[in-house]
């Protein structure tokens, strides 16, 4: 039986991701500047792929503890941008032929997955 984890929203502002941008140093216009983000092949500001992530980890915090993300693994692929406005939520499940890892995601309102992974626990023996 595959136990799910507790699923994590947020709506991503573009006043988070500019403070995102501060706390990384990554001030990359397609992050932070929306005229010139509007005039790339995103056609908008996108959010950094890390503050996704964070999603993931508190998913994950939440379900099993702080303690059980100290030495954790997170193998991830990044499939489609994150855009200003947007809301996404992360969630998983334990893998079924592997007791100490979790297939993770985060997906967009409409069901879209803008990252797909796995995370690995260290054993508990």
């Amino acid at each position: 039986m595959t136990q799910p984890l507790h699923e994590v929203s947020m709506t991503v502002a573009q006043q988070q991701i500019d403070i995102y941008a501060e706390l990384t140093n990554d001030f990359n216009p397609i992050h932070v500047d929306p005229a010139f983000a509007a005039t790339t092949p995103m056609g908008g500001v996108i959010a950094h792929g890390t503050l996704s992530i964070n999603l993931i980890w508190q998913s994950v915090a939440k379900s099993l503890g702080a303690a059980a993300i100290e030495k954790a693994l997170l193998d991830i692929q990044f499939l489609k941008p994150l855009y200003a406005g947007d809301t996404v939520t992360a969630g998983g499940q334990r893998n079924a032929e592997c007791a100490n890892q979790f297939d993770v995601w985060v997906k967009s309102a409409d069901g879209s997955t803008l990252i797909a992974g796995n995370i690995s626990l260290p054993d508990q023996s």
